[in-house]
């Protein structure tokens, strides 16, 4: 059992719901003060209402991750309500679907503004406070589809996941002498609001092409993101682990129908 987040600071972006709302969860479950980071003041309080009720420690901040003055003053409020930084999960993201040929560059910049800058700007906030932590830890969400696969009408969003990725492995490498560790998570198809919004039969397919013969719960991603920012996890950094119930492995449904 991971033990060593007991009291750390976590901050995690985009936690008002779907899978950064399960990531903070899974952290507060194991004892971490968690500030609650969401564009929407009101659902960033309910998340962080619900996981006191259930006997965490967590409290709200509005912030837009496109901006720097919000991710700074994220990061001040997380140092002064919770004593310092220890964890950030740079998890806001969004996925609007818009095939390139109709795509503008607004929906496109959009995109990558709130994936990849948003990350960009979350880390150099919260940076100054890592560094004084004894061990900080970032995790990234990024996901499968870029990095990995593709899916059409998310051409914008591939880039920016693949994106992360590619930041992470140099980041990794500025921050080691600061003690911090930089690593991400992949989704696959995880059930969350969004994915719900694809629809029922889309949401069948994808279940049938995975061997697991089921989507993933926010909680998996959370268990892995608390992983690298365990104790346990200290030599590791600039690393991904893919959580897709073996969504990538089969060369097709026929491959699993063989198995």
């Amino acid at each position: 059992m991971l033990t060593s987040v007991e009291g750390r600071s976590v901050v995690v972006t985009g936690a008002s719901k779907g899978i950064g709302k399960g990531i903070a969860k899974v952290f507060a479950n194991h004892g971490a003060k968690v500030l609650i980071v969401a564009r929407g003041a009101d659902d960033a309080e309910a998340t962080a209402a619900q996981i006191r009720d259930e006997g965490g420690t967590a409290s709200a901040f509005s912030a837009d991750v496109t901006k720097s003055e919000d991710m700074d003053a994220m990061a001040a409020a997380a140092a002064e309500r919770h004593g310092g930084i220890d964890v950030l999960c740079s998890n806001a993201g969004i996925f609007p679907q818009s095939h390139l040929e109709d795509m503008s560059s607004d929906e496109w910049d959009l995109v990558l503004g709130t994936n990849l800058k948003g990350t960009f700007l979350a880390i150099k906030s919260c940076l100054p406070h890592l560094k004084a932590s004894d061990g900080g830890r970032i995790v990234l969400t990024s996901s499968i589809t870029g990095p990995i696969t593709g899916y059409p009408g998310w051409t914008h969003y591939g880039a920016s996941k693949s994106g992360q990725l590619g930041f992470m492995k140099t980041a990794c490498m500025e921050f080691a002498k600061y003690g911090i560790t930089v690593n991400a998570v992949m989704p696959g198809n995880i059930v969350t609001e969004g994915l719900e919004g694809l629809g029922a039969d889309y949401l069948e397919t994808m279940a049938a092409s995975i061997p697991l013969k089921r989507l993933g719960s926010v909680e998996d991603i959370g268990n892995a993101a608390l992983f690298f920012a365990s104790k346990e996890a200290g030599y590791i950094t600039g690393q991904t682990i893919v959580v897709d119930g073996g969504q990538t492995i089969p060369e097709s449904i026929e491959a699993l129908e063989e198995a």
